[in-house]
């Protein structure tokens, strides 16, 4: 799934175990009726039949903000996903508090009304020095006083790739992902 190719060498003992605790992972957490934004690169370099056959096992409804890697001109690859974009906007809620939100599968310099209190969501850049790099441009952004960002108290940009730390391969709620104290 998700990014997590290229490092499941230190994580898990082989490919297929690695997609296991993924599949557990994910149907513990989601519900059959539940829905998951996918952020991306679902299963890179994985062949198709596989892929069709680890999203045959997988509960909710999944919606894909394709990555750099997903490949989706099989249709019946694409019929597994009730929706497939490369960016969304949307807004979600916690309790009685209102979040809008950007879903893209790459991290970005500049979102609509990101100093507004507008989050972004994205994964791509792994636990790596690309993503702190990024990370330390928005700060530098906000520091600076940057069109569209000086209204805000804090740029809020997430990175939710399965690999980060809080996340742990396991779907998480916009609430826990909010809780986190990784956020880089």
């Amino acid at each position: 799934f998700s990014e997590v190719v290229l490092g499941y060498r230190k994580r898990f003992a082989d490919l297929d175990a690695m997609n296991e605790t993924l599949i557990r992972n994910w149907n513990d957490t989601v519900p059959e009726d539940g829905v998951v934004f996918h952020l991306g690169d679902f299963a890179p370099d994985t062949p198709k039949e596989k892929m069709i056959e680890l999203l045959n096992r997988l509960n909710g409804t999944i919606l894909l903000i394709k990555g750099n890697h997903d490949d989706v001109s099989d249709y019946r690859y694409q019929q597994l996903f009730h929706e497939i974009c490369d960016y969304k906007e949307m807004h979600d809620t916690i309790g009685k508090e209102h979040y809008s939100l950007v879903l893209s599968h790459y991290p970005i310099f500049s979102w609509r009304n990101m100093g507004r209190g507008r989050i972004l969501l994205y994964g791509h850049t792994h636990e790596s020095e690309e993503d702190r790099f990024y990370q330390k441009c928005l700060s530098e952004m906000r520091a600076n006083d940057c069109r569209h960002v000086y209204e805000a108290e804090e740029l809020r940009a997430y990175n939710v790739g399965c690999m980060r730390d809080y996340i742990n391969y396991t779907p998480r709620t916009l609430e826990e992902i909010l809780n986190s104290r990784s956020k880089v």
